[in-house]
């Protein structure tokens, strides 16, 4: 055979070979559910919480970083310090959409405010999950679905708790968080729709805001020490204004003798709970509701259609229960 036959035969041999590795890629591909863009192995996803100071944060963190590993998504997690900072939290929602990241996973401090971002976003087809805070705006539209707990239910169940404790009969505070903030102007709501169901049930404050941090908490409730005294019972909405009201109790000698229903389970705040200077948490479930923002981030890059409501759960933790097989799974992330 002569050298130009032998030529042409190793040529049509490499392009066998070829052939057969392309093939043995594509099928190894398809076996693993689609090729590695819409695996999200080459995806970024934002993650902006509304602050990064409250430990409930860092487990918004933990189930979004687990939800990156699990689903091969390169998470990028980004937030202010404080729970207040509507401009800082404008200027990172911007600076990922100028970045062009494939998805955003939002908490926002603000529910008007960061309307027009997530709205610029969404027009530069980059899908916004909203998480823990609600936004104005219609899921499918706005924004592709909201994340999160339900947070009026979260409320009325606290109020109900209360209630119940004091058998309907009392007079009680109540600590509001911070104007603008979705999530707990449901819950204070939640709150005062049990206390209307409860006619014994005496309001001595229910129009102070504590502000985003747990010394502004503190200062408030101090402020408010007289009224405190005279309470039977007290509802506060988040983890900040909860430990800065338990700041308080604790420093007047007043934790466990007034009926305490709080917010958000921290190690703190179920220690706080053993103890008695805690009747109960309302408590939200902040690692699986990160993580099932993420999922639906990229389900919604995929082109995948997202319910517009996805609840996370929440659940009521009280002594009778902490120790039960579901409220540990709940409190060790799990």
């Amino acid at each position: 055979m002569n050298k130009g036959i032998w030529a042409v035969v190793i040529v049509l041999l490499l392009g066998v070979a070829v052939v057969i590795v392309v093939r043995k890629q594509q099928s190894e591909t398809a076996s693993s559910g689609g090729s590695a863009a819409t695996q999200g192995s080459s995806m970024t996803i934002a993650v902006i919480p509304k602050g990064t100071t409250h430990q409930y944060w860092k487990s918004v963190e933990a189930g979004a970083k687990q939800a990156g590993k699990d689903f091969g998504v390169n998470i990028i997690y980004k937030g202010s310090m404080q729970e207040d900072d509507r401009a800082g939290q404008i200027s990172v929602v911007q600076q990922f959409t100028a970045d062009n990241v494939n998805g955003i996973v939002l908490a926002p401090v603000d529910n008007v405010a960061l309307v027009p971002a997530v709205q610029a976003a969404m027009a530069k087809k980059i899908p916004v999950i909203i998480i823990d805070s609600s936004l104005n705006g219609v899921a499918g539209k706005d924004f592709v679905s909201y994340c999160g707990t339900n947070n009026t239910l979260a409320g009325k169940m606290g109020g109900d708790q209360l209630a119940k404790i004091l058998g309907g009969k009392g007079k009680y505070v109540l600590l509001r968080y911070a104007v603008g903030s979705a999530s707990t102007i449901q819950r204070e709501a939640g709150f005062l729709s049990a206390m209307k169901e409860n006619p014994g049930m005496t309001p001595l404050v229910t129009n102070r805001y504590a502000g985003t941090s747990v010394s502004e908490a503190k200062a408030t409730a101090l402020d408010l020490l007289d009224q405190i005294r005279q309470a039977n019972g007290i509802f506060c909405p988040n983890e900040s204004t909860t430990i800065g009201m338990l700041d308080v109790l604790e420093e007047n000698n007043l934790a466990g003798k007034i009926h305490f229903v709080g917010f958000d389970a921290t190690p703190e705040l179920v220690t706080a709970l053993r103890k008695g200077e805690l009747d109960a948490i309302v408590s939200q479930n902040p690692k699986k509701m990160a993580y099932e923002g993420v999922k639906a981030c990229l389900g919604a890059i995929r082109g995948d259609a997202q319910p517009p409501d996805i609840d996370s759960g929440v659940q009521l933790i009280t002594r009778d229960n902490v120790d039960s097989p579901e409220v540990q799974k709940l409190l060790s992330g799990g």
